[in-house]
């Protein structure tokens, strides 16, 4: 909550500030879309091109949006203003982006918290069958109670602010989503069994499909296919131009360094995304074959509850343990977008935490309705590119993630490389004189090589090389 002095919020120190910012940037795109690119892309090839871009790309631009929020002591929507008045308009972009995000998040949290009650009621049994989910999203009324209730949860959490709220709640998730997904990626590799051809697969066999380099038929075209695979998955699974981490840099103290938490974050995010495709794709390999790989978000939704009703009794309780955990990687994930949106309401106009989270929960809830009839009442198919038969949901996630994103962290690059010059920002990292040891790296990443990166992933959003 607001401080009655007028002074800031703010993390209490370095773990909270990392276990918040990581709790944002792990996600439902970590737990099944980091795994069925790595799947599509060649496993290994996938993995080690991530890395390398995790290094350069990712850290260039979380470091840069971190720096903002700190220096500035201001939320997304006023943040871009205070560095030049002129480029205010980039404030617009990233508020704008996470207000089109949180509604259909949380429609998709609220499908997470259905399987979730499923499982927990044990009637894991029943998703098993082809149209549970369809059956599901297709009723009027279960997935807008469903929405309602996770929505509820991450209101909550933000109407209590950063140290009582944020701060508290993921110093507690964020340990706990480890140990299930670690133990879950344990239990994978044990696993096998034998088709009705007489083939018999191994957990330790799709860990080899996913850890090892698959360089068959691989040519320019597919290489540069995969980078920007690895690429679009790292913008968006660090939480990058969302006005989250901009915000969350708001809360950081002085003597926090920005360095440390962003190597921090992005290992924490990059070990997560990893352990995720080692907890997926090695039992979706040993019960669906190759062939399994390719079936995208219904490894979650579709795929997975297959495999949990393979094993009995035990299979329900696993996917309990699954489905639970899931729902914290969204919940941690939905209260960042949810605060940057708050923050942002909070210092342009000047409203209390309570009022902002009021107004914006009446927001949520009237969209959220809109995109939960989005699959029935207001059906609708969209041609996008690399999409078939989009619906609403669909639609609005190609605006923010296709299109704004890439647009706001290339504007960024411009503004930080180009207009205010990267001294301004490498100072703020490297304030009360802490190493940055990649400093160089850091601005030739910001002048020249992250706007080109994004200028292409762009252009792909775009179908230019479809």
């Amino acid at each position: 909550m607001e401080n009655t002095k007028g002074e800031r919020n703010s993390f209490t120190g370095s773990i909270g500030f990392v276990f918040a910012a990581a709790g944002s940037a792990v996600g439902l795109g970590n737990i099944w879309r980091f795994p069925y690119f790595a799947a599509k892309d060649g496993g290994g090839l996938f993995l080690v091109i991530y890395l390398i871009l995790a290094l350069t790309f990712g850290f260039t631009l979380l470091a840069t949006e971190i720096a903002i929020g700190r220096k500035t002591k201001e939320s997304p929507l006023t943040a871009y203003k205070k560095l030049n008045k002129k480029w205010a308009f980039l404030g617009v972009f990233s508020f704008v982006i996470p207000l089109i995000i949180y509604p259909y998040y949380c429609v998709l949290g609220g499908w997470v918290t259905k399987y979730m009650v499923t499982y927990i009621t044990w009637h894991g049994a029943d998703a098993v069958n082809p149209d549970y989910f369809n059956a599901f999203t297709k009723n009027i009324w279960q997935p807008i109670l469903f929405t309602a209730i996770y929505a509820a949860a991450s209101f909550y959490i933000v109407f209590r602010g950063v140290e009582k709220g944020i701060e508290k709640f993921s110093k507690i998730l964020m340990p706990i989503l480890v140990v299930i997904i670690v133990f879950i990626s344990i239990y994978t590799l044990t696993i096998k069994t034998t088709d009705s051809n007489g083939v018999t697969r191994t957990g330790i066999q799709g860990l080899s499909y996913y850890i090892i380099p698959s360089l068959k038929g691989i040519t320019v075209k597919k290489f540069l296919s995969v980078c920007l695979d690895a690429m679009g998955q790292l913008f968006y699974s660090l939480s990058i131009a969302m006005g989250i981490m901009i915000a969350f840099g708001s809360y950081m103290k002085k003597d926090v360094s920005i360095v440390k938490s962003v190597n921090r974050i992005a290992l924490f995010d990059t070990l997560i995304a990893f352990f995720a495709g080692l907890m997926i794709i090695p039992a979706v390999y040993v019960f669906k074959g190759e062939g399994g790989m390719t079936r995208g978000a219904s490894l979650m939704f579709v795929s997975l509850p297959e495999i949990f009703n393979s094993l009995g009794a035990f299979g329900n309780f696993i996917g309990i343990i699954f489905f639970v955990m899931v729902l914290f990687a969204a919940l941690t994930s939905s209260v960042s977008i949810l605060e940057a949106i708050v923050s942002s309401m909070i210092d342009k106009f000047k409203w209390s935490r309570k009022k902002a989270s009021v107004i914006m929960a009446a927001f949520t809830f009237v969209i959220s309705v809109i995109v939960c009839l989005g699959f029935n009442v207001f059906y609708f198919e969209a041609n996008l590119p690399g999409v078939t038969k989009g619906q609403l949901l669909d639609v609005l996630d190609y605006i923010s993630n296709n299109i704004l994103m890439p647009v706001t962290s290339l504007l960024t690059c411009i503004l930080v490389g180009w207009v205010c010059k990267t001294q301004m920002m490498v100072d703020e990292i490297a304030l009360n004189g802490e190493k940055f040891r990649r400093r160089g790296l850091y601005v030739v990443m910001v002048k020249y090589i992250a706007p080109v990166l994004l200028f292409i992933l762009l252009l792909t959003s775009f179908g230019v090389f479809g």
